[in-house]
């Protein structure tokens, strides 16, 4: 509220941020809006339309194809599992990485973000030479479904860990003190106080997880085989028809991955906006 003094009107506040669209404002937003354009809009709408160029009857026939129809439910079944798992065990991680203090908290640090930097065929060869028919671990998991989950397992660990860990060490702590000192258990306390505050972090974690897996490729090719049926995956489907010079297909699929990506990111953000409103 705005208090007078000494019988002087009361002022208020200056604004921080000014809705009114200034030079510099309409150039940034004009950049931003062309480089947005060319990078993501102009390429997806160029996907769609050559995905419907052939009529409904020709991309129907082509998702529908039941080599391409079993890849596009192996990729998005192993993607919704995978990211799941990150959920719960990112959120673990970059809770014991901000709460916890124990030797060789450095080197765990860096090994996790080891999937960002490690080519994608390098990570596919250390999964073939761990994983493998000559396993020295005793787990032959090429060639088989299993080798799908564990490719997307390793390349999508990062996203969630680096999305929850920034938001929980600015987390307050004095609040979950103060609900602990009211009679609340620890299970309260993540519930009410900690969850609603790292919803949002999850769930964009959770989202580039999901994006990772299902459009992966790299650390596919010499661990699962690209068996039709058993370990082939979307991203060989669209390969194999754009090798077949069949674009239209190769369109179709891209653009039920597009739908399917767009719904989950979509089913996140209503979750997360739930959790948070709950909390």
């Amino acid at each position: 509220m705005t208090v007078a003094l000494e019988g002087r009107p009361a002022r208020s506040r200056p604004s921080l941020v000014n809705h009114d669209l200034t030079t510099a404002s309409g150039i940034g937003l004009g950049v931003s809006m062309l480089w947005f354009s060319l990078l993501v809009l102009i390429p997806l709408t160029a996907v769609m339309v050559t995905a419907s160029s052939g009529g409904w009857g020709e991309f129907w026939r082509s998702i529908t194809n039941e080599q391409t129809a079993a890849a596009i439910r192996l990729t998005v079944t192993a993607a919704a599992a995978v990211t799941l798992a990150n959920i719960v065990t990112g959120t673990a991680i970059a809770w014991v990485l901000v709460r916890d203090r124990f030797p060789g908290k450095g080197l765990l640090e860096l090994v996790i973000d080891i999937p960002f930097a490690l080519p994608t065929i390098v990570a596919g060869l250390v999964l073939v030479s761990l994983y493998g028919n000559d396993s020295p671990l005793g787990l032959h998991l090429a060639n088989t479904e299993w080798s799908i989950y564990l490719a997307f397992l390793f390349v999508t660990l990062p996203f969630v860990v680096r999305m929850v860990q920034p938001v929980l060490e600015e987390l307050d702590l004095e609040v979950e003190e103060a609900a602990a000192s009211l009679g609340a258990s620890r299970a309260t306390i993540f519930r009410r106080v900690v969850l609603p505050s790292l919803a949002p972090a999850i769930a964009a974690g959770a989202a580039l997880s999901f994006a990772r897996a299902v459009g992966e490729y790299g650390s596919l090719v010499l661990l699962s085989g690209n068996l039709p049926f058993e370990s082939e995956v979307t991203s060989v489907r669209i390969l194999s028809a754009i090798e077949n010079d069949n674009r239209a297909a190769a369109t179709s699929i891209a653009a039920v991955l597009l739908v399917i990506s767009l719904l989950v990111i979509v089913a996140l953000d209503v979750l997360q906006r739930r959790v948070a409103r709950r909390g």
